[in-house]
């Protein structure tokens, strides 16, 4: 059976109006960037992120009560418009000592991750790019360190120094690059065969040059994912580490201290330890929301 004539029409296709049809050219972080904001969970987890964040670092300002204040005769109040989270065994507001707790916890997820990112980047960057006997050994370094669990580690590391922020940042710094480093190297190892990496040696490029200026900037969309997910993993053991005496010290509160402090109140006030687990959980929530809807975006074979 013919098609009816009457339903189509000719259109006259030039130069000029091909590129009327196209669609605009988009970068490959434009294109991420768009996938990421129709992710609603990763969107969600960043504005929490950010909520979170500005709560952390100017909500104490505003905020008539310290973190350290004891006033016991206010002690083990419930939560009301005087104080909104209540008040602990001593006195002292919760709300504050939550809000400082998140920058605590804050900092060290971040510092962390920015120890994951220049340790591990360039220790894996290294390793894949020389190849060959130095791969190998760098390598067996990194195989006998995953042979403990990385928290064990941490947890000695925290018995041997004295419990602190500091030593908190020592500790994560020492351990938490390792995964890291093996993703990086995998991706270094795909891509030094590439002919762009060929081209750049033969115009003169050194090593250095190629792995900073070439190797990694085109890996970075996994790099990103992972110390997006290190910040969640690094807040959890430092409130472990707090919660069982080996984090940051007295009057400091950090969320893990709160959560310990509430689990010896939790039959009589339950509400000394829902509010700090809620900030955790929240916390950790978002980051892996964020981390997932990255991974997602910066994902090539994804790319429309």
């Amino acid at each position: 059976m013919a098609p009816n004539p009457e339903l189509f029409r000719r259109i006259d296709f030039t130069h000029d109006t091909s590129y009327d049809i196209a669609r605009p050219s988009t970068t490959y972080w434009q294109d991420a960037w768009r996938r990421l904001k129709e992710n609603k969970m990763a969107m969600a987890g960043m504005v929490m992120i950010l909520l979170i964040t500005l709560l952390a670092l100017f909500g104490p300002l505003f905020s008539k009560y310290s973190y350290s204040d004891q006033k016991l005769q206010f002690a083990n109040q419930t939560p009301s418009a005087e104080h909104w989270f209540g008040t602990d065994n001593l006195g002292r507001d919760l709300f504050t000592r939550v809000l400082y707790g998140a920058r605590i916890s804050l900092s060290i997820g971040i510092v962390a991750s920015i120890l994951n990112f220049t340790i591990g980047v360039l220790y894996g960057g290294i390793s894949g790019f020389f190849g060959g006997r130095v791969d190998s050994v760098m390598m067996r370094i990194i195989d006998v360190l995953y042979g403990i669990p990385l928290l064990l580690y941490v947890i000695l590391l925290m018995v041997v120094m004295e419990p602190g922020l500091t030593n908190i940042f020592i500790a994560l710094g020492f351990v938490y690059w390792l995964g890291m480093a093996r993703i990086v190297r995998g991706q270094i190892l795909a891509l030094k065969e590439l002919e762009y990496i060929l081209a750049a040696r033969l115009i003169g490029a050194d090593s250095w040059r190629i792995i900073l200026r070439h190797l990694i900037p085109n890996s970075m969309g996994p790099i990103i994912v992972t110390a997006t997910l290190a910040i969640p993993e690094a807040i959890f053991t430092e409130a472990f580490l707090s919660f069982i005496g080996l984090g940051v010290s007295a009057p400091m509160a950090s969320w893990g201290v709160l959560a310990s402090e509430g689990v010896t109140s939790l039959r009589s006030y339950p509400f000394q330890l829902l509010f700090p687990a809620l900030a955790i959980s929240i916390t950790m929530l978002s980051f892996n929301f964020l981390g997932d809807g990255l991974r997602d975006a910066l994902d090539p074979r994804m790319r429309k």
